[in-house]
């Protein structure tokens, strides 16, 4: 599973080599090269992880790091900076910074240390992953392509029920037994969910993931990119 992390460092021409170094070991970078356009892309769009520059332009990443924490948002973030000094780190650390590490760098020890982050953050966030798409299951948020999904809950019942079942399929009475107990209703409700759950999940992206299973059911299945 590709992993996404967003850059935001002004020197361009360590931004050149942090690409050509992760994207060849399957990670999905974003760049930002000032605060203002960071703290913009962290707060639209869902990462595995944030590398974040202390002296930007505009905002420097030290608020950029506080105003996150501030909204809520959790992204493990790895302060990236020639500031050595036992104090600064410190204070990276009080804003809300899960690591840090001091330039110059070897790329193989960023690496490993955003990688070891993106693996505990996934730890706690009990994440379900199909293809593009992640489901929390701790808070109900789905998001594709980093792209946070606006689910209504009889949505998040039949999504998540799909990505467990992945790639088998799951029954139309399991889904209606999900929904209703045993109080199904006599028309035909579970096609009009199933229909509002693809306009959310599938009809904004190229591959959709829900398949019908004529008279049996419903899945999920991850497409394949053709190349």
């Amino acid at each position: 599973m590709s992993k996404r992390v967003l850059v935001v460092e002004d020197n361009h021409s360590l931004v050149i080599n942090l690409f050509a170094y992760f994207e060849a070991r399957d990670y999905v970078l974003d760049a930002a090269h000032d605060g203002v356009a960071g703290l913009d892309l962290a707060l639209s769009t869902e990462y595995d992880a944030i590398v974040l520059d202390w002296m930007l332009p505009r905002l420097d990443g030290r608020k950029v790091l506080n105003r996150l924490r501030e909204k809520g948002r959790t992204t493990p973030v790895l302060m990236l900076t020639a500031r050595g000094e036992l104090e600064d780190k410190l204070v990276g650390f009080r804003t809300g910074a899960d690591d840090y590490l001091t330039k110059p760098f070897a790329l193989a020890e960023l690496e490993a240390r955003v990688e070891a982050l993106i693996v505990r953050a996934r730890g706690r966030r009990q994440l379900l992953v199909i293809g593009d798409l992640q489901f929390d299951l701790a808070t109900q948020e789905a998001w594709r392509q980093g792209i946070e999904l606006r689910l209504s809950s009889s949505s998040k019942v039949l999504l998540e029920e799909l990505i467990r079942a992945s790639p088998a399929v799951v029954r139309r009475e399991r889904l209606q037994q999900l929904l209703w107990g045993d109080d199904v209703p006599d028309r035909d409700l579970l096609r009009s969910h199933i229909y509002e759950l693809r306009r959310v999940v599938d009809a904004p992206f190229a591959l959709p993931l829900i398949q019908t299973v004529p008279k049996v059911g419903y899945r999920a299945v991850a497409q394949e990119v053709s190349p």
